[in-house]
């Protein structure tokens, strides 16, 4: 990663673009230190301690700490990601949507915008929410505010999230790698110093290694799965197209273990915040159903943890076939005069490759399950409480874009040094 850093930053036009996300991740990080209109600072004091509440502790996380200190970005990225969550699942069901997704370029910017204005309105809603939650909660923040001050706080929440969206695409337009997984993941990052050192002041010494050969453990687990696939040989035969005969050959399609990376998770998070957020619209009375609902799916609890889980496997199958279309790759390969050795081209290949797929996905799924779940039993196991910084589902998010960040940034310099070798050879000639 780091060769590939220093090569990247030789060429010109990806220094620029790395240049260019840095200064969007520092924005980004500036913006959590501004605090939303009309909060009470003395209340507030050093931010509030959401130690106590498993969710408040995984916005605390999630959103960089910005919740905590209750800033312009307290809301995070979450409604841009929840509103993709059904945008992707409206896509599957409703056939209109299917044909602008079909529609190349054009379809996929109506797509876009469609999740733009839902994520507008999923802001509003989890901005009142928040202001609910903080008026009923005893904190002191927001005492003494009046309806302007309520509705400038909605505004300005809502602004906030619509604006870390737009940061977020500005990376994946202009800079490097994926801009909304690159936020998280500077959100999470932000918080590795405060969890670092409070575990040092705690001053166990045992804790604070079995912490750290688990966090080498997970990521050399993470790196592993992410990095696996299954290797399906194909093989073409000869053919004349035109005046030319094609040569044809033996490669392969490989068939990535972990092909939904860490969308799974983050699908699943998003999904499950909803019950929290209904019932602050309830006074965060824990009498009440929407009460006694979040209650019940409160994060470290056994029904959140057995859905969580289910969450995450069934969204892994669902991003994979998102991504990838058995049916759709057999007909490419039939129309290429490729053939997997063995399997009748056609339907039996698309058969042969969705069961392939299924069982590699398995794997996958339930790996991405048992890293997020079990963190939770090891923090309960040695008395940490909701140390949601040292789960498996941050280190997955971090490790993953990772990852995905260096393989598009070597695949960027593998593809100017092939431009660099043309150029020479046409010099030459």
């Amino acid at each position: 990663m780091v060769k590939a850093l220093g090569n990247a930053w030789s060429v010109p036009e990806l220094r620029r673009k790395l240049l260019f996300t840095a200064a969007i991740l520092a924005l980004y990080s500036l913006g959590r230190f501004v605090p939303l209109p009309g909060i009470n600072r003395e209340a507030l004091g050093t931010g509030l301690d959401t130690s106590g509440n498993a969710m408040t502790a995984t916005f605390g996380v999630f959103t960089g700490g910005a919740f905590n200190q209750l800033s312009v970005f307290a809301l995070g990225i979450m409604p841009y990601i929840t509103a993709s969550i059904v945008m992707q699942l409206l896509t599957v069901a409703v056939p209109r949507l299917q044909e602008l997704a079909k529609e190349g370029e054009t379809g996929q910017q109506k797509v876009t915008q469609y999740t733009r204005f839902f994520t507008l309105g999923l802001a509003v809603i989890q901005s009142l929410a928040m202001l609910l939650y903080f008026r009923s909660g005893g904190t002191g923040v927001l005492n003494g505010t009046t309806i302007i001050d309520n509705y400038l706080i909605v505004i300005t929440l809502t602004a906030g999230t619509m604006l870390i969206m737009w940061l977020g695409e500005l990376i994946s337009q202009r800079g490097l790698g994926n801009g909304i997984s690159l936020i998280i993941s500077a959100a999470i990052l932000s918080q590795a110093p405060s969890a670092i050192s409070s575990l040092i002041e705690s001053g166990n010494v045992l804790i604070i290694v079995i912490l750290a050969v688990l966090a080498l453990l997970i990521v050399a687990g993470i790196v592993f799965v992410n990095e696996g696939q299954r290797r399906i040989p194909i093989t073409y035969a000869k053919r004349q197209v035109g005046r030319r005969m094609s040569q044809g050959g033996t490669t392969y399609l490989p068939l990535k273990v972990n092909m939904a990376g860490v969308i799974p998770i983050i699908f699943a998070s998003s999904l499950l915040i909803f019950p929290i957020i209904l019932a602050q619209f309830a006074g965060n009375d824990a009498g009440s159903i929407l009460g006694r609902v979040a209650a019940f799916f409160t994060p470290g609890n056994a029904p959140y943890l057995i859905l969580f889980g289910l969450l995450i496997v069934m969204f892994t199958y669902f991003y994979t076939a998102v991504q990838f279309n058995p049916v759709e790759h057999a007909d490419n390969l039939k129309k290429s005069g490729g053939y997997i050795p063995g399997i009748r081209p056609g339907q039996p290949t698309a058969l042969y490759l969705n069961t392939v797929l299924t069982r590699i996905t398995l794997f996958g799924a339930l790996f991405l399950a048992a890293i997020s779940v079990v963190p939770y039993f090891i923090s309960g196991a040695l008395g940490l409480g909701q140390q949601v910084f040292l789960g498996g589902t941050s280190m997955l998010i971090v490790v993953g874009v990772s990852l995905d960040t260096v393989r598009q940034l070597e695949s960027q310099l593998m593809m100017r040094n092939y431009e660099g070798f043309l150029k020479r050879r046409q010099q030459q000639r």
